[in-house]
This record gives C-alpha cells, sequence and structure tokens, in this order.
C-alpha cells in the first residue's frame, strides 16, 4: 500500500502530464485561429512537439500499454487507420492528402505489426496493482 503522499504526488503527476498532452493538442490544432505566420507555425510545431512527447510518456503506462497491446484495439487501429487513408488520399489534393494518408497508414501499419507480433509471441498480461500507476 503506498502512503498518502506518494499516492498525491502520483495524481499531480499524472494530472500535469495529461493536461501538458491535452494542452500540445489544442496548441497543434487551434493556433491557426488565433495566430498568423511565424508565430502560427511555432505554436503549431511546439504544440506538436509536446503531444508527441506526453503522448509517448502516457503510453509507457501499464493500463495504457495493456490496453493498446489487446488484439480487438489493434484490429480497429489497423482498419480504421487504413480507412482514413485510402479516403484522405483520395479526397484531399496535393501535399495535404498525401501527407494524412501516409501518416495514418504508418499508424495502421504499425498496428498490424503489433498484430504480426502478438500472434507470433504467447499472450502476457500486465500487472497493475492500482489505475495510474
Amino acid at each position: 500500500m503506498k502512503s498518502l503522499l506518494a499516492t498525491v504526488k502520483s495524481f499531480v503527476a499524472n494530472l500535469l502530464l495529461w493536461s501538458f498532452f491535452v494542452g500540445g493538442l489544442a496548441a497543434s490544432t487551434a493556433s491557426g485561429a488565433v495566430l498568423d505566420g511565424t508565430a502560427k507555425s511555432a505554436a503549431t510545431f511546439a504544440g506538436i512537439a509536446v503531444s508527441l512527447f506526453t503522448g509517448s510518456r502516457i503510453a509507457k503506462k501499464p493500463r495504457i500499454k495493456a490496453f493498446l497491446s489487446k488484439p480487438s484495439t489493434l484490429w480497429f487501429l489497423f482498419l480504421f487507420n487504413g480507412g482514413v487513408a485510402a479516403f484522405c488520399y483520395f479526397s484531399m489534393d496535393g501535399i495535404k492528402g498525401i501527407a494524412t494518408a501516409a501518416g495514418m497508414g504508418l499508424v495502421s501499419i504499425g498496428a498490424a505489426g503489433g498484430l504480426v507480433a502478438a500472434h507470433r509471441a504467447p499472450a502476457t498480461e500486465a500487472r497493475v496493482e492500482e489505475p495510474w500507476a
């Protein structure tokens, strides 16, 4: 059993991590509505960097990692992102369509890799003692 101080510290750390993740997503998507020019580009790229960094830290948490390794989640990611990639490639013009399709296609290929790896190796369940470990 963890002490009260360790529990509060873990909760605050997770709250900050999720707040930075959501803030990075908001900055990367909504900066165009508020800013123009170089400031818009800087805010967009900074938001992308923050959300990628914090998202990778969140994905290493045992409960999230266990959820992302479930076959049903991997199948959903594979099919949904593959469908979105095909739709974006055919419906969007120019480099935006190609870049969007490539990004979504990479996520789809990553999920397919997880499915193949899970098929080859026996399933091991993550041991989780608390919800925000």
